[in-house]
């Protein structure tokens, strides 16, 4: 029996899509970049649900939109050129789901990056916003200029949470080189 190996933070995120998100979720892509795991969480909702799709970039919001468009899907997307700090102005309803890959779109201008206070505030919001036992996952990249600075404000903050209401976790590959990214999992307890 063959399985997809885990092999990085992004491989850990797909598996994680796979498992959690079901037909008829409200879905979250904070910062959609290329596209990636927008497409992964249509896949996975299979034609039924919702995504909202961040991002500050117009050539990101451009390039998702014609990834989402040229398949056909059936599924509702939302795709706001605006930063996720201002997730509660668009979203009112309960989240299942929620993705955040920090950095700088890859192939993109460098300097056109996350900050931690946006993506913090960000963060606060969609925990409001989690349904019981809805999922979000924050993957930082450590290798940038302020990645660093981001990953350890993220963390303290994700620290905070009380146990009682949140399963925090963290993922590290720990015998990898070159700042390999890290991913942090909140899931919202209670609920059946």
């Amino acid at each position: 029996m063959s399985r997809d190996l885990l092999n990085n933070a992004n491989d850990f995120t797909s598996m994680l899509i796979k498992t959690y998100v079901k037909e008829h979720h409200i879905c979250l892509d904070g910062t959609v970049g290329n596209g990636n795991d927008t497409m992964k969480i249509l896949n996975a909702l299979n034609g039924t649900g919702k995504i909202y799709g961040f991002d500050i970039q117009e050539d990101a919001i451009n390039h998702t939109e014609s990834l989402i468009f040229d398949r056909n899907y059936n599924t509702e997307v939302l795709l706001i050129k605006d930063s996720h700090e201002y997730v509660d102005r668009y979203i009112k309803e309960r989240i299942n789901f929620a993705i955040y890959n920090l950095g700088y779109l890859p192939g993109g201008d460098k300097n056109i990056k996350t900050n931690y206070t946006s993506t913090i505030i960000s963060i606060k919001k969609v925990l409001d916003l989690l349904a019981p036992n809805g999922i979000l996952l924050i993957t930082v990249y450590l290798g940038h200029p302020g990645g660093m600075d981001e990953y350890t404000a993220i963390n303290d903050y994700l620290e905070t949470l009380e146990q009682k209401n949140y399963n925090v976790f963290k993922l590290k590959f720990i015998n990898q080189k070159n700042n390999p990214p890290i991913t942090f999992g909140v899931e919202a307890r209670g609920g059946e």
